[in-house]
């Protein structure tokens, strides 16, 4: 562990032996109490099944109205929309003085189903929920490192999914159709903003912690910037403060497959072919950024596909050409081709210098009161370990207090959702107040 200055604090993991030391303003670290003991990783690698002490078990989902056409909600961007339905789910009870709610906000293809069984999978045409937990059931449910027997846990769908929430595939009031790409233009303060509405209308005027990976990350700093009085700490996993040029480049190749895919038909393409080859195209290419070197060599390196030789054709070769096949065709039966058009632009966005600081950072940083933790991947190369540190230094010339861990991965950017061990020791520890 190093103190870089003051207020900032790099960390090394795993963390070493206990020892106190100054954390942030001059207070001491301190050592797991017996009343809080530490959190203890599944090790088995297996869901939890429904009916397990370790699940949230069944869960459905909630739905509530948050802008009507009479009062529509204001847009970033100068428009506004109404109705806005938004999907979300909650685990776990909240207090009595409603002081224990943790918000967890989702990457680009995530929902707010983030653990247990989707109890009405059947119903709603979502078949592949069938088969798996939430997406982070690993880390949310009783005993978990966000421990649902003493956190009420909340994730809501964002504006412009396709998971419940009002979206481009959502019908129009005013033609009676599918919005299409008639449906604005989004940014995560507008899902922030949105959030902050669903917190109102539950009755939650401060959050203990919200924390997110990837863009869910981006929208847990982005609470921090807009609403610095309503949480107390948020946990900034993989994220920096902008998308860089080559994750710019990322997303609009992605959007170019969509885009001239020949069914796309400007986004009219509701009730029709759908563009599903630009969709998995776009996955497939997104997702060799989730990946690293390292854990695409140890996964596939240059095996052929159940061969010995090549068969010098065209054809699917390689194991990992096999592997991205199938995430593409995985991807197109449980997302929309516009709302991915709309969640990446979102992301092209988001900039905290420009929004908040007229192009300095460290301006921008000024605006934050909540306890910060920014967690890096060495092995993300989406959103590298440089940037996340640029990130806590910043934070630390506006004088604020941050705690910032780089934990060793080979996994590369999708290493916060794999890599339970270490984030869940984070996660729990920072929620309840300890910096180890």
């Amino acid at each position: 562990m190093w103190r870089i200055s003051r207020r900032t604090w790099l960390r090394r993991w795993p963390p070493r032996k206990s020892r106190a030391g100054c954390a942030g303003r001059g207070t001491p670290v301190k050592d797991a109490t017996a009343s809080n003991p530490p959190f203890r990783p599944r090790s088995s690698g297996k869901d939890d099944p429904p009916d397990s002490p370790r699940s949230v078990g069944y869960t459905t989902a909630h739905h509530i109205t948050l802008a009507t056409e009479k009062e529509p909600f204001a847009l970033e961007a100068g428009a506004t929309i109404g109705p806005v339905e938004v999907e979300y789910e909650t685990y776990g009870n909240l207090s009595a003085a409603k002081d224990n709610a943790v918000l967890i906000v989702h990457a680009l293809s995530g929902d707010a189903h983030v653990a247990g069984w989707d109890k009405e999978a059947r119903a709603t045409g979502r078949l592949y929920r069938l088969k798996h937990p939430g997406w982070w059931d690993t880390v949310v449910g009783p005993g978990k490192a966000i421990d649902t027997n003493r956190w009420f846990v909340i994730c809501a769908n964002v504006l412009g999914s396709c998971y419940g929430t009002t979206g481009p595939s959502s019908i129009n009031p005013a033609t009676g159709r599918p919005y299409g790409m008639s449906f604005p233009l989004v940014t995560v303060g507008d899902w922030v903003r949105l959030q902050a509405r669903l917190l109102d209308a539950l009755g939650i005027e401060r959050l203990h912690a919200v924390t997110g990976g990837s863009l869910g990350g981006q929208q847990a700093l982005e609470w921090a910037l807009a609403f610095p009085h309503r949480v107390d700490r948020v946990i900034v996993l993989a994220a920096t403060p902008r998308l860089s040029a080559q994750g710019l480049a990322f997303n609009a190749v992605g959007r170019h497959a969509i885009m001239n895919d020949p069914n796309f038909r400007g986004g009219d393409y509701y009730g029709g072919q759908q563009p599903d080859v630009g969709l998995a195209v776009a996955r497939m290419m997104a997702h060799i950024t989730y990946l690293s070197d390292e854990s695409m060599h140890e996964k596939f390196g240059r095996r052929l596909r159940g061969k010995d030789r090549p068969e010098f054709s065209f054809g699917v070769e390689f194991e990992v050409e096999s592997y991205l096949n199938y995430q593409g065709r995985a991807f197109v039966e449980r997302f929309d081709a516009n709302s991915y058009l709309y969640i990446t632009r979102a992301m092209d966005y988001y900039d905290v210098a420009e929004q908040w600081g007229s192009g300095d950072l460290v301006e921008a940083c000024r605006r934050i009161e909540s306890k910060m933790m920014v967690v890096s991947f060495s092995s993300d190369w989406l959103y590298p370990p440089a940037q996340c540190r640029e990130f806590a230094m910043a934070m630390c010339r506006a004088g604020k207090t941050v705690t910032y861990v780089d934990v060793p991965s080979r996994y590369g950017h999708d290493a916060f959702l794999v890599e339970t061990g270490p984030v869940g020791h984070l996660l729990h520890n920072y929620l309840h107040g300890r910096r180890r």
